[in-house]
């Protein structure tokens, strides 16, 4: 996804990060509730008639003021090239898919129409991953998108618990950052997420039960209703991936042109998958250094292996003693991986981090800070968004697994043989529902879609994030003649507007209807 990027998983941020508790200045649109009841689980709902009260409601289309703190913050977003207004909206879905006729929530939607000269489509449908990415924040922001207006409607939303649609609340900005200044062992990491968990409950309940991946699924067959499209066209990336597999498990009709970026793996469990991100951050690591190496006027490395040994030497000066930054506050050990995890999303932040180490070595914590609070969704003013909330309300309600530190203890070692920059903080992320007060609906996703039109699924072998191999296994997953792969021998998270082979091949399945030959590979 373009601009601050998470991941799939609570993993691979800091301690503080991974615990993905914030509050936010906005809130829910429904009234908050006290404490849940022990442990209920997250909502599964079964597949039923919608009430025509929503289906057939009427969405009252407006300029999009600026996100609010919840989304992410900024300014509104400015008018497309041809004058073309970005409007935004609330849809009513239902909390529960199980009672479609109680309690509702708002779901926020942004779209710009098409802009003509074409044959309109219908209206395609952007999720940008996380989980925890607010779609109507992103959307305006993401330029390879605009090419394809010649024959849609661009449209994106926050997902349920995500932004302006019921963003979680849980811990506020000072606790959230005083969570974050913390570095703790499996022990103490497992009692501050407990502790950071009854916020959660106490702030959120009444959606924590509801905001996993098949609700959200629902919501988008619901938007699909409600616009007035026969099949649903979707770009999923990252995390997005999983949720476009899961609606074409649940909705394999309903599928029209889709596009799967940058693909999570639906066969992993957890653990498997915080292992392959490990593994994959310390790939892009590697390369990085090995690029870097290459550019002796603007990197600070001679070559990969003294890179590896100064990067390892610097962390552990920031373990014994925090590096200063103008703000007062300090970057921590965590906090430095955070920020050097942010900037191994692209290749194009490879001299940003070069910029960022040397800083660093001398002495100075203000770009791995600036980089890590971008990635943990806090902007200037102090104020985090809904993203890493978010991000493991939806996590919590979807992965069943919740080991103990004594269990992450025995598995440290094969961590750290992973990835020795990554690997220990990656192990402590498995600790990320530790005491959350809604019990996980399983440990990997149903994705299977016999019968859905073709679905484009795209790997990039540097992938850091999300290692090319998901791309293969989803392929596979989403049945024969449903899954076509796309493989890119590249570099960074994601390959639409990157890769100009893959960049191709979206266009023309999005635009023209043609389906890539299954095993193309672009390099």
């Amino acid at each position: 996804m373009p601009g601050s990027r998470s991941l799939r998983t609570t993993t691979l941020l800091s301690a503080s990060v991974l615990l993905a508790l914030t509050a936010t200045a906005c809130g829910p649109r429904q009234d908050d509730t006290g404490p849940l009841t022990p442990r209920p689980t997250a909502s599964s709902p079964a597949a039923g008639a919608l009430p025509a009260s929503l289906t057939a409601q009427k969405l009252r289309w407006r300029p999009c003021p600026a996100p609010s703190t919840a989304q992410g913050g900024g300014t509104a977003p400015g008018k497309l090239p041809d004058g073309t207004v970005w409007e935004c909206a609330h849809l009513k879905a239902p909390l529960d898919y199980g009672k479609p006729t109680g309690d509702t929530l708002d779901l926020a939607l942004i779209r710009a129409k098409a802009e003509g000269g074409g044959k309109r489509i219908g209206s395609l449908l952007f999720n940008f991953g996380g989980p925890g990415a607010s779609g109507v924040a992103t959307l305006p922001g993401y330029p390879p998108a605009q090419s394809l207006r010649s024959r849609y409607d661009l449209v994106s939303f926050d997902p349920r618990g995500v932004g302006d649609s019921a963003g979680v609340k849980c811990l506020s900005d000072k606790e959230f950052d005083a969570l974050r200044a913390e570095t703790l062992d499996l022990d103490g990491t497992a009692e501050q997420t407990k502790k950071a968990a009854a916020a959660c409950a106490k702030h959120s309940g009444k959606v924590l039960p509801y905001v996993g991946t098949e609700s959200a699924a629902r919501d988008m067959d619901l938007i699909r209703q409600v616009l007035g499209d026969a099949k649903l066209n979707y770009f999923g990336m990252s995390y997005g991936t999983e949720l476009g597999g899961v609606y074409a498990h649940l909705f394999p009709k309903n599928v029209g042109r889709t596009v799967l970026d940058a693909v999570v793996d639906p066969t992993k469990d957890p653990v498997q998958e915080s292992l392959g991100q490990a593994k994959g951050f310390q790939l892009a690591l590697d390369d990085y250094l090995a690029d870097c190496a290459e550019k002796p006027g603007s990197c600070p490395y001679p070559n990969r292996e003294d890179g590896r040994k100064r990067i390892a030497a610097l962390l552990a000066k920031t373990e014994k003693r925090p590096l200063p930054t103008r703000s007062g506050r300090k970057l921590t050990q965590e906090q430095a991986v955070v920020g050097i995890v942010a900037m191994l999303y692209s290749k194009e932040s490879w001299p940003s981090l070069s910029i960022s180490l040397s800083d660093a070595e001398q002495g100075s914590g203000d770009n791995l800070l600036m980089m890590a609070d971008n990635y943990s969704g806090r902007d200037d003013k102090g104020h985090y968004s809904t993203m890493q909330t978010a991000n493991s309300a939806i996590n919590c309600a979807d992965i069943r697994q919740r080991p103990t530190p004594a269990e992450v203890r025995t598995r440290l070692p094969e961590f750290r043989k992973a990835s020795p920059v990554f690997g220990e903080l990656t192990a402590k992320g498995l600790l990320g529902c530790t005491g959350w007060p809604v019990t996980g609906k399983s440990d990997t996703p149903e994705v299977s879609a016999p019968g859905a039109a073709p679905i484009v699924v795209i790997g990039n072998a540097g992938d850091p994030a999300t290692p090319v191999e998901g791309a293969r296994k989803m392929a596979d997953k989403l049945g024969k003649g449903v899954g076509v792969l796309v493989t890119v021998k590249g570099e960074g998270h994601g390959t639409y507007g990157v890769n100009q082979c893959a960049t191709k091949a979206v266009n023309g399945h999005l635009l023209d209807g043609k389906v890539p030959t299954d095993g193309t590979v672009c390099s």
